[in-house]
């Protein structure tokens, strides 16, 4: 490693370091480690590489937080994350205590050229937050949450997860759109766009960012907001972790709850087309104030439900009522669950049926409408997977999510989020036990997915497996070509690649 850049770095640093958010959540003393040899590693482009054991111990005496490596305490427990699919072992794990561990992380990487990897709350179902032999950058320690609740602002460290975030706000009756489960991190969902039950009302999460702090590409600390680089603020409103590590987000928040109208309205499965074919309608008309997510839990060899998922965030609980009446009465569900809730628990609702550390995979699509012939396929590959010889141990999630509303009132071009005209964000998502029946498994949700694409209208970047151009292409449609710009001059050398990546062509 270059010890005078690292040095000047390091500098740099502790300036970030003074700044009263970068110290809010300092706690005790961190155990250093003492590093004992030279270590091998992963470049950038896939080679190898040999970091001194001098220039890690730099590293590790620079930082608040702590130095991971192979035979440190603590390292098996920092490299897993949600998806038990994934099984991947970093050279070394930098845990972050704040924008200047960040710092020395990122200079550290480019110095050495090495295979990056940011983890924020670790949800990242293609498991890129972590990396094989290079750096994890972990922002896991970094779970502060500020609630103003004056300017109704909430200043987020970007290892928070949106649990964290919506019990803060709710102590002031006060959210964001903020996903669906609670232990999905903050910083990617919304770096992606960020849907959620609050979205119909409110817009993506990333459209209620008002501020990015972030340690760009060449180890520089920015702000970007309106007024202040706004391309930057621009791209980081739908485009990931291109760019750089955002170290903490300032959204706006809305009053909300503390109760809303939520929760399922259920019904048996054989009754599946009539009641997704009267959805596809009724959903179309309602307002933003409500949304209504039609959810399909799938148990090979065992009962498979349709649940709709209700949020009414409006002021008054008898309008949202009303809302749903028609379609109580006409589809008379099995069991009507929708009732005054908390909106933090709503938000748990899910939680229980994602655990982390099951083996999972996903296909996604976005619909602008869900039509007879899509509800067919879908229903028609569901039966057909389900067959016999499943695995028992699989349970398959096939969820409608609601958009439409404030989402689709912004410009195509507003942020780099490229899919304001979809009305549905189609999940498939697969979860099992067992690593024997995997290869089964995936291929199962495949074939249901492959039996919707073709109603689909690209995808969800935060639901991106597998990354090339052409998938980026489809991820950010019309705003590629712009993406690639600030591409170019944010990270040229493409140092955050694990990700929806956008390529750079300089």
């Amino acid at each position: 490693m270059n010890r005078r850049d690292f040095l000047k770095g390091t500098a740099s640093a502790a300036a970030i370091g003074s700044l009263p958010f970068g110290n809010a959540w300092a706690a005790g003393e961190i155990k250093k480690t003492k590093i004992a040899a030279d270590l091998d590693a992963v470049t950038r482009t896939g080679g190898s590489t040999t970091v001194s054991k001098a220039a890690l111990q730099e590293l590790s005496d620079a930082m608040r937080g702590q130095l991971l490596l192979a035979d440190s305490d603590g390292y098996e427990d920092a490299r897993q994350v949600w998806n038990g699919m994934i099984d991947k072992r970093p050279g070394a794990i930098a845990r972050c205590k704040g924008a200047a561990d960040v710092k020395n992380a990122v200079d550290f990487a480019k110095s050495n050229d090495l295979l990056v990897a940011v983890r924020g709350g670790g949800h990242s179902i293609s498991g890129k937050s972590v990396c094989e032999g290079g750096l994890m950058i972990d922002l896991a320690p970094m779970r502060g949450v500020r609630v103003d609740p004056i300017d109704k602002r909430a200043r987020v460290q970007s290892g928070a997860l949106l649990g964290d975030l919506d019990q803060e706000s709710q102590q002031f009756g006060l959210a964001t759109t903020a996903g669906t489960v609670s232990h999905t991190g903050a910083a990617g969902l919304t770096l992606g766009g960020g849907h959620g039950r609050l979205g119909r009302r409110y817009g993506l999460t990333a459209d209620n960012v008002t501020a990015f702090d972030i340690i760009t590409a060449d180890g520089q600390f920015r702000r970007a907001r309106k007024g202040e680089n706004e391309d930057l603020y621009w791209g980081l409103r739908g485009g990931g972790g291109n760019f750089g590590v955002v170290t903490s987000f300032e959204y706006q928040l809305h009053k909300v709850g503390p109760n809303v109208l939520g929760g399922g309205i259920l019904f048996p499965f054989n009754r599946a087309k009539e009641v997704l074919e009267y959805y596809a309608e009724f959903s179309q008309n309602l307002p933003d104030e409500i949304g209504v997510d039609a959810v399909i839990v799938s148990r090979a060899g065992g009962p498979t439900l349709l649940t709709f998922d209700v949020c009414y965030s409006g002021d008054d609980m008898s309008v949202g009522e009303s809302l749903m009446a028609p379609m109580v009465a006409d589809m008379k569900p099995a069991v009507n669950q929708m009732a005054p809730i908390s909106y933090v628990r709503l938000q748990q609702r899910a939680d229980a049926g994602t655990p982390p550390g099951r083996l999972y995979y996903n296909k996604a699509g976005l619909m602008t409408e869900i039509t007879q012939e899509a509800i067919n396929a879908l229903l028609s590959a569901l039966e057909e997977t389900n067959a016999a010889d499943a695995d028992p141990g699989r349970t398959t999630l096939i969820i409608m999510q609601h958009l439409g509303g404030s989402i689709a009132e912004r410009g195509k071009d507003a942020t780099a989020y490229a899919h304001r005209d979809a009305r549905y964000d189609f999940l498939a998502l697969s979860g099992w036990d067992d690593p024997e029946r995997s290869e089964d498994n995936v291929g199962a949700l495949r074939k249901v997915f492959q039996a919707v694409e073709p109603y689909t209208t690209g995808f969800y970047s935060n639901h991106m497996v597998d990354s090339d151009n052409a998938r980026g292409r489809q991820a950010f449609r019309h705003n590629y070509d712009r993406l690639v710009e600030l591409k170019n001059q944010y990270d040229p050398n493409n140092l955050f690649q694990l990700n929806a990546n956008i390529k750079p062509t300089v």
